[in-house]
């Protein structure tokens, strides 16, 4: 029985001990009134004017997923591969004559959507850094508006309907050209016109020499695009894409 006994008393004391503990790490009892929760409203963290990823417009997400898709298909197995090649066998001085020729004949959109936009500064950097580039630069195949200092500038139709009030309207991925809006697709299509009318105005081009220039226009793009698809490191590409094409065209316009 004393053995019974001992293991009794041990037992409670055992049980005595953790309820102490128990008891001191308890929190203790505050008197008075209890403290307000505290309360952060959406406008004290969430800036207005930034576009989260559920604010986007993207009611064709399904149709732009799948074309997220085949662009990647076609960018890893076609088009990259072509500019693979391009660099390969173009020198190194030819690939930065046609880079800088083609900068020079697409500055004529932004020359047009600069003065459509109003903006003086922007309509001299371009036409000086056009003239000199034509003329001193051999037509575009030398850059030396960049030596002197001039200013290099980037505006497309969409920004230029943006500028007169017209709303993005949603989300839309193109095939190829990646990601776009209704209005910045209509703006590449008009700029795409303008200086497809212009350039035929100017040359008289054959059937292969204008596929061989706009060969060379897609490469040049490409070829200085540092973007991969899914290579990004994010399980979530495609928002974090569309988040990021979406924030970068509000400031281009704002701009």
């Amino acid at each position: 029985m004393s053995i019974l006994h001992a293991k009794i008393r041990n037992g409670v004391l055992v049980l005595l001990t953790v309820l102490v503990v128990s008891g001191c790490s308890t929190a203790p009892i505050l008197e008075g009134s209890e403290p307000e929760e505290p309360f952060f409203p959406a406008e004290r963290i969430l800036s207005p004017d930034i576009n989260y990823a559920a604010q986007i417009n993207d009611p064709w997400e399904g149709f732009n997923r799948r074309v997220y898709n085949f662009n990647y298909k076609f960018d890893k197995y076609i088009f990259l591969p072509a500019v693979h090649v391009y660099q390969l066998i173009t020198p190194d001085f030819v690939e930065t004559g046609i880079h800088n020729f083609m900068n020079n004949y697409r500055s004529i959109t932004t020359l047009i959507n600069s003065i459509l936009q109003l903006s003086p500064s922007k309509t001299v950097d371009t036409t000086g850094r056009f003239v000199v580039n034509t003329t001193i630069g051999l037509l575009g195949f030398l850059d030396p508006a960049t030596a002197m200092g001039i200013p290099a500038h980037q505006e497309d139709m969409g920004q230029t309907l943006g500028y007169w009030g017209v709303g993005s309207g949603p989300f839309l991925m193109l095939p190829i050209l990646g990601p776009s809006s209704v209005r910045d697709g209509i703006g590449t299509g008009v700029d795409w016109f303008v200086l497809t009318e212009i350039r035929d105005a100017v040359v008289e081009l054959e059937t292969w020499q204008w596929m061989l220039w706009g060969t060379l226009d897609a490469l040049d793009t490409r070829a200085h695009i540092g973007f991969r698809y899914y290579e990004t490191g994010s399980p979530f590409e495609y928002e974090l894409v569309r988040w990021l094409w979406t924030t970068k065209r509000k400031i281009d316009i704002a701009k």
